[in-house]
């Protein structure tokens, strides 16, 4: 089975309330919730071919907004009126904003749980590892909390959970951009993006905390050369490590069959290595993806995707497949440029986790990203990100129905997100979720028909071609082929038009994938498929018919063998749209 990961941000996918304002309170602007996360709602979800559910936001977070035995946290550590879901308060608890009865919380959370696995989806959270809240405490497992043990004395101690700045005096101030932190004044603490200094920035982590695992960031790769092995002894373990294993315990007790992992590459790997094996030791299947970069932030040499994917993760973001996608539009970009990103013999073909859009990105619908095209041209952008690998798969939450990020916010401000600080909502999908019923009633056709195509294409990628098969670029066959795009003086073709096979040869199914990247012109042209590209499939001299599957009101096309590569296959696409047909 493919893996289709829906990002669901609890906060903003079951909040009805219409009309909020900028930096409205949860009284103001409302708040989803987990309840009303209902069975409607999640039979749709599987209907729509999803796998697994990442409920995002989940975790209790510091937050200006204060319930019952839960006062709010200072303004100073909280970025937005909700705060980031990023600065974890307490790993051992659910957020209050998203229950309806608060000192129920975590009962119905797990509810949801189980709700989710009725319907044949594995349900995942967020695991945080590199930073917490600088105004982390546990109350539902005080004796866990982090840092009580540390010897604050030292900017670096293996045993310690935090790192600390230097020097540690009593009128030191902890300045941050909202104001002074009180709880660190003369005990300041490096901020969650390795900034070790009493006066962090606004860009910076300011709200969060690095943690420890018993290497010196500083070092980079080379510090994480002592660390324990898989099978240290408990007493050779990093505090940090244990606590992060009974961490994951909990939430594996409760349900939860995966974990998104935050910022992966921060953290060093041989604590991956041990925390995974630790985490399947109890759920065979336990489900682990890491968001890493290759950045200055690394704790390994070379690309860290590679590396995570041999200490045992699942998928790793594949950043690169979806800034070379955006360059197409965004920075003069040829589609020909993708076939580089696609090849078998590397470890993201089937690891690399592909997406178009994640809370961190823009909306491919904001107007000053993706060249002010991406509402014209998302369906093939997505067929060029999902169809062309084996690996996992991501949608967030509004992707489908083709959401904007015009939803008021406050601390996000405009920058082409949906807001994961704020009290916001989430226009276009409430025309889908009418309030709770998640009938769709309110869908206008254009969102009706993106949702279908989008629910469309994940059922497809559990095709055998698309789901355990090879790739095949067909770009370089095609660089003389009329209208297929050529830029001046290159002998290379396909500036918006991208063709591809795929094909599992287990099952003898192929694939031929086309995809149309111009926002604004039609593609009509024909495909060329070399004898090459016929014997690398299989296929034999003969008439072959080529079937439809993306849009079935589409005709069949018969041709001869021959006529592939010396004619090749007639195709018509209009602006922004893909075909997927199956080769029989």
């Amino acid at each position: 089975m493919r893996q289709v990961i829906y990002q669901l941000f609890v906060r903003h996918f079951s909040n009805f309330k219409v009309g909020s304002t900028p930096w409205g309170s949860r009284e103001e602007n409302g708040c989803g919730t987990f309840n009303a996360v209902t069975d409607a709602a999640l039979e749709q979800l599987a209907r729509m071919g999803v796998t697994h559910l990442w409920f995002t936001g989940v975790l209790r977070h510091a937050t200006q907004t204060p319930h019952e035995g839960l006062p709010a946290d200072p303004a100073c550590v909280v970025k937005g009126m909700a705060g980031s879901p990023y600065a974890v308060k307490d790993y051992f608890d659910v957020d209050p904003d998203l229950a309806e009865n608060v000192e129920a919380r975590r009962e119905e959370f797990a509810a949801l749980l189980r709700r989710c696995r009725r319907w044949g989806m594995v349900p995942m959270i967020d695991f945080i590892p590199n930073h917490v809240s600088r105004h982390y405490h546990s109350t539902v497992r005080p004796g866990s909390s982090f840092g009580a043990q540390d010897d604050k004395s030292r900017f670096y101690s293996r045993d310690n959970s935090f790192y600390y700045l230097e020097p540690q005096q009593s009128d030191v101030l902890m300045q941050l951009p909202g104001g002074e932190f009180v709880p660190e004044r003369g005990q300041g603490r490096v901020t969650g993006n390795n900034v070790a200094s009493w006066t962090p920035g606004d860009y910076d982590w300011y709200e969060t905390v690095k943690l420890n695992y018993g290497s010196d960031y500083r070092h980079g790769c080379h510090a994480a050369e002592s660390l324990p092995g898989l099978l240290a002894p408990e007493y050779a373990l990093p505090r940090t490590w244990q606590l992060m294993n009974e961490v994951i315990a909990y939430w594996q007790d409760m349900g939860v069959g995966g974990f998104r992992c935050d910022m992966a590459h921060m953290v060093p790997l041989p604590f991956w290595r041990w925390i995974i094996a630790h985490a399947r030791l109890r759920d065979r299947s336990a489900f682990f993806v890491a968001e890493g970069y290759d950045d200055h932030l690394k704790l390994v040499n070379g690309s860290p995707h590679p590396a995570l994917l041999a200490a045992g993760f699942d998928g790793v973001y594949d950043g690169g497949a979806y800034e070379s996608l955006r360059r197409i539009f965004e920075g003069g970009a040829w589609a020909n440029d993708l076939d580089s990103l696609h090849q078998e013999t590397s470890p993201m073909f089937c690891g690399g986790v592909r997406y178009i859009e994640n809370h961190d990105e823009p909306r491919i619908t904001a107007p000053q990203y993706w060249g002010g095209m991406g509402c014209r041209v998302t369906r093939a952008a997505m067929v060029a990100q999902y169809c062309t690998t084996a690996g996992p798969v991501l949608v967030y939450n509004g992707q489908e129905v083709g959401e904007e990020p015009t939803g008021p916010g406050g601390y996000g401000g405009d920058n082409g997100r949906t807001s994961i600080f704020d009290y916001t909502h989430l226009p276009h999908l409430q025309h889908w979720s009418n309030g709770g019923t998640y009938d769709g009633a309110l869908l206008t056709p254009e969102e009706r028909e993106l949702r279908s195509f989008t629910a469309h294409l994940l059922t497809l990628l559990q095709h055998p071609a698309l789901a355990k098969g090879g790739f095949y670029g067909l770009n370089w066959a095609n660089r003389d082929t009329q209208d297929y795009g050529r830029r001046e003086g290159d002998t290379t073709s396909g500036h918006n038009f991208y063709a591809f096979l795929r094909h599992y040869r287990k099952a003898k199914s192929t694939l031929l994938v086309v995809c149309n990247l111009s926002p604004t012109e039609t593609a009509s042209t024909f495909i060329h498929i070399p004898v090459n590209a016929q014997e690398w499939v299989g296929k034999k001299p003969g008439c072959y018919t080529f079937v439809p599957l993306l849009d079935a009101a589409s005709p069949l096309i018969d041709i001869d063998a021959t006529r592939l590569e010396s004619s090749g296959l007639p195709v018509t696409l209009p602006p922004g749209q893909a075909q997927i047909f199956e080769w029989c």
